[in-house]
């Protein structure tokens, strides 16, 4: 394991990347983060014997060039194949789901139909849903922001794309606005590190997320955190 914590932390303390904008990975504030990303990375440093520097930031672009930019050693993000070209990552630990939101009195229905011209989606700008559908919809138009919703609703925009839990309760304050059911997307949420780490060191962050989620571990936070996603399936 030394070699692994030398590999993975050269300066003797993990900077793990925290992504706040995602309410199902990471609650609180920066100066105080929790959730299933941060009790992760805990167990990651206490297994290496590291000290734990929790490095945070509001959207997952942010946290994906912390660990492109070298100021970051772990990273919790959407395996999405535009992060891939540069982050090795474990196989997933949570799935969660991308969701529309539209106008209640909208004739998108179905998750096919919001993919036709004149249609424009507010999205958070870099996260795993702006990358699946930049490479995926061939009509309709991305609006990209900081906050995606924000801008469907001060734009008129016809569609808002985003995270199923945070839309879900966006909804319920908005009874204006209401979700199309079907998710489009499966959003795969893994461990990832830069690609210049050893074999031995990817071995151990993928066994240690396989233990993680068949002990009990990863399901455990999130009931803690009073999330509710779906534990990724044994690699």
């Amino acid at each position: 394991m030394e070699n692994v914590a030398k590999d993975l932390a050269p300066s003797g303390v993990l900077r793990a990347s925290i992504n706040l904008g995602n309410p199902v990975l990471a609650q609180g504030t920066p100066e105080a983060p929790t959730g299933v990303t941060v009790d992760i990375a805990r167990e990651v440093a206490t297994r290496l014997n590291l000290e734990l520097e929790l490095v945070c930031f509001d959207a997952a672009r942010k946290s994906f060039e912390a660990m492109t930019n070298g100021s970051a050693d772990l990273g919790f993000l959407a395996n999405e194949p535009a992060r891939a070209a540069e982050i090795a990552f474990t196989a997933p630990y949570v799935v969660i789901e991308g969701v529309f939101a539209v106008p209640g009195d909208s004739d998108l229905r179905t998750t096919a139909d919001v993919d036709r011209e004149g249609v424009r989606v507010g999205i958070n700008q870099g996260s795993a849903y702006d990358l699946f559908l930049t490479r995926t919809l061939q009509h309709a138009t991305l609006v990209r922001s900081d906050d995606g919703v924000d801008t469907f609703v001060t734009q008129g925009l016809e569609a808002a794309a985003g995270i199923r839990q945070p839309l879900t309760a966006f909804v319920a304050e908005h009874p204006e606005v209401r979700l199309i059911d079907e998710p489009f997307m499966q959003i795969k949420q893994a461990v990832g590190t830069t690609k210049d780490k050893s074999p031995a060191t990817l071995q151990f962050l993928h066994d240690l997320v396989e233990e993680l989620k068949a002990n009990g571990f990863v399901a455990d936070s999130l009931r803690r955190a009073h999330q509710s996603a779906t534990v990724a399936p044994a690699a």
